[in-house]
């Protein structure tokens, strides 16, 4: 009879690495095998927790090799965008904790310093690490030993102001930095514009293989410069093309090379440690490296939603961005009727909602780039000369280009309409990708009218009214779908600045904005209260809030925003201004930035589920009301 022999499992390289410290005792011939147990490890993890996954299987080789031979957290690494540091939370002491990654009380989706030492700031949005790395250098300019400093910038954050803006200041300061571009050709959707087009004519063109062989020959007698430019691949602009753009900022220009090759990122890195001044990598990389699905469909697989591995498809049942859609539906239509339309976004194509718009009015479609600034100014270009500009963009994003929307489009009392994604929490992504600011910062600027909508429906005539309307309106709505909307009727037509009864009831009205209509129904069914779905933050209905306070003492505000400046303080402006005499208590977002974990249980959290809005309503009314079974 045969004995059996168990095999011996084998060790992964990865087990005994839980820090920089203990990579770096890896020999560099064994680097690939790691790199290979690092990406089939990503894949494993976020396949069940969901997450940002093509940039970060793309970044691995990189990432790895950056910790390898900078000596973190004394070298400081700054990651751009933040949703291509995977790899690097893995390397830093949270690969255990990869699975709970954008779950309430798990890992932050990116960046954040009181995670950990080796998140040297706070990141989510693009186009920052440049100017963050800039000002780190120069305080550390006069420090005996100072540490080096790295900018890891791709996903098209290159393409955005900011960086054009860093790279200038830190060119010409001489900034003791390296800013490395992990180029992969994407954002969320394909990267556009003149650095993209720039980018791949300096790789592609014939004549930088010529002048790069020229150079080689060139550089005879220096042996040691010869090899690294022959085994990287490198061109060292200074010497074999002097005037390149990035030469004209002040910075020494090396690259292109390949971004999966550990031996050549290994020694190019050393070298480029040993220098100093602005230093700029060109890396070049594969979005969703080593995972088929992703490789082929960048795009879709950019960030998912749990799913199995072995086939890339999502598990469970997909539910519709339902609002997404609504607009992605409403301005096909219009589009159709209206030959003036335009529609611009900056670089969130998908995510807005108009790859069918893209793809059907291919030259009245505009995707600007990582330029949210420029997408507001543009529109007004637009508006100036008789078009009927839309800007399709997510509530956080349009806080960066806020001085456009007042200076270029509300002074001159532009026809423009922003359509607000992703407003109120969105969960999951956390701070600095949730709304929770807009209807503060947009009711205050003069010519605005303000509306959000309740449900799907309303967001389709919110939309219509937002378009005929000959001066800057915006419409504010969530990620996903209503999942507690009330009634689920179409809205007839919206008459602007007029609000909406749901239910009629005694002594205290709720007057909810949004999404929040449906979630305080509970809470006026059980206290019997009136319910109105306010439509409008600005202009208020305020006829009917002088009629409602004849009848009704207690009065409750509930919007998905902070209470501070929001909604609710509009209420409180106009019955202070109207001298009415009620009592009013605002419930909405608190004066702090939210963590992340779902959307539901961010807003119950706050007290703004359901239960937590009645409790709110309850404790506010307690000794004057009767509470109803």
């Amino acid at each position: 009879m045969a004995v059996k022999v168990k095999k011996k499992k084998t060790k992964k390289l990865l087990d005994a690495v839980n820090f920089p410290s203990d990579l770096r005792k890896l020999p560099k011939e064994k680097l690939p095998k790691f790199c290979e147990e690092m990406r089939s490890f990503l894949i494993e993890s976020v396949a069940q927790s969901g997450g940002h996954f093509g940039s970060n299987l793309g970044v691995v080789e990189l990432t790895v090799v950056l910790h390898y031979v900078f000596d973190t957290p004394r070298d400081i690494l700054v990651w751009d965008v933040g949703h291509q540091a995977y790899a690097h939370k893995m390397l830093t002491g949270r690969k255990d904790q990869l699975h709970t990654i954008r779950k309430k009380g798990g890992l932050a989706p990116f960046p954040r310093r009181d995670e950990s030492e080796y998140d040297t700031t706070n990141t989510g949005h693009t186009s920052t690490s440049i100017s963050v790395a800039t000002g780190m250098a120069v305080a550390n300019r006069n420090k005996k030993n100072a540490p080096n400093v790295v900018a890891v910038i791709g996903d098209g954050a290159l393409g955005g102001g900011m960086a054009f803006e860093a790279l200038n200041h830190a060119g010409d300061i001489k900034a003791d930095i390296l800013v490395v571009l992990n180029d992969n050709k994407m954002s969320i959707s394909p990267n556009v514009g003149g650095m993209e087009k720039y980018l791949t004519r300096l790789i592609s063109s014939p004549a930088y293989v010529n002048l790069r062989d020229k150079g080689l020959k060139a550089l005879k007698g220096m042996p040691t410069v010869q090899k690294l430019v022959h085994k990287a691949g490198i061109q060292v602009r200074g010497v074999i093309t002097p005037g390149t753009m990035f030469e004209e900022l002040g910075f020494k220009y090396y690259g292109p090379i390949d971004g999966h090759d550990t031996e050549m990122l290994l020694e190019v890195l050393e070298n480029l440690k040993k220098l100093k001044g602005p230093r700029f990598l060109h890396v070049i990389t594969k979005k969703g490296k080593g995972y088929a699905p992703a490789e082929k469909d960048s795009f879709s697989l950019h960030a998912v939603t749990p799913f199995d591995p072995a086939t890339g498809q999502k598990n469970g049942c997909v539910k519709n961005i339902a609002y997404t859609d609504v607009f992605a539906n409403w301005i096909c239509e219009k589009a159709k009727s209206d030959s003036k339309l335009h529609a611009i976004t900056p670089a969130m194509t998908g995510g807005s909602g108009l790859i069918k718009f893209s793809e059907q009015f291919p030259k009245r479609f505009f995707d600007v780039g990582i330029a949210e600034q420029h997408a507001l100014t543009f529109a007004s270009g637009l508006a100036l000369q008789g078009k009927k500009p839309v800007v399709a963009i997510y509530s956080s994003f349009l806080q960066r280009a806020y001085d456009q929307l007042i200076h270029d489009i509300a002074l001159p009392n532009l026809d423009v309409l922003l359509a607000i994604d992703r407003a109120g929490i969105v969960g999951p992504d956390g701070a600095t990708h949730a709304g929770s600011f807009d209807l503060s910062f947009l009711r205050v600027v003069p010519n605005m009218i303000v509306m959000a909508p309740s449900d799907e429906h309303e967001c389709y005539s919110m939309l219509e009214v937002g378009y005929n309307y000959p001066g800057p309106a915006a419409v504010r709505y969530p990620k996903g779908a209503n999942l507690c909307s009330c009634g689920g009727k179409k809205s007839q037509p919206i008459e602007i600045g007029k609000a909406k009864v749901v239910r009629e009831g005694k002594n205290v009205a709720i007057l909810a904005f949004g999404t929040m209509v449906g979630r305080s129904n509970y809470a006026a069914e059980k206290i019997d209260a009136t319910l109105v779905d306010m439509r409008f933050v600005k202009p208020l209905d305020e006829e009917l809030l002088k009629n409602l306070a004849k009848s009704h003492k207690y009065f409750v505000t509930v919007e998905d925003n902070v209470i501070m400046g929001g909604a609710g303080s509009a209420v409180n402006e106009f019955f202070a201004r109207a001298g009415l005499n009620v009592k009013i208590k605002n419930l909405g977002l608190p004066d702090q930035f939210l963590s992340h974990g779902l959307r539901g249980e961010i807003l119950a959290e706050v007290g703004l589920g359901e239960g937590g809005i009645f409790e709110a309503v309850e404790k506010f009314v307690v000794g004057s009301l009767r509470i109803t079974n």
